[in-house]
């Protein structure tokens, strides 16, 4: 059932999933894995905070200040690492198109350093981890916000 806390949530995660992506395209080019490509990267990182702001953030608004903080440093997390599930997946998949496997097996074995990959590049990246949990913290105090004045 949409609510105004579910809708607010959405709004503001999709904004710290674009700005964490943006801050993280922007890092030093030093970090970045050379063959790393990126097709939609925005929309991706988009639909990944419209997602998780509205099923995860927006469903737990009213729970308290606590619960509330906890709860979007959890939304931007699941933000983090779906988008490098879902890149790292990309990429395995854009690699076996140029037949650069052997066989599923060595893709999915692939697939696993593609993530712990991307996991350390985005660790490493200290603007979008900032951006990242630091708005997920503020988004989520608007959030309970919403949710307790529009209940």
């Amino acid at each position: 059932m949409p609510t105004a806390a579910k809708l607010v949530a959405a709004i503001l995660f999709t904004v710290i999933a674009v700005a964490a992506a943006l801050a993280f395209k922007m890092a030093d080019t030093q970090i970045l894995p050379a063959q790393l490509t990126v097709p939609f990267y925005l929309p991706i990182m988009a639909a990944l905070g419209i997602w998780q702001g509205w099923m995860t953030m927006g469903r737990n608004a009213g729970g308290g200040w606590v619960h509330a903080i906890n709860t979007g440093v959890r939304t931007s997390f699941q933000i983090g690492l779906l988008g490098i599930i879902v890149f790292g997946l990309l990429e395995m998949f854009d690699r076996s198109t140029r037949l650069y496997y052997d066989g599923p097996g060595e893709a999915v074995i692939a697939a696993m350093d593609l993530f712990m990959e991307y996991g350390l590049t985005v660790v490493t990246s200290v603007n979008s981890m900032i951006v990242l949990f630091g708005g997920g913290v503020i988004a989520a105090l608007i959030v309970e916000i919403t949710g307790r004045r529009w209940s």
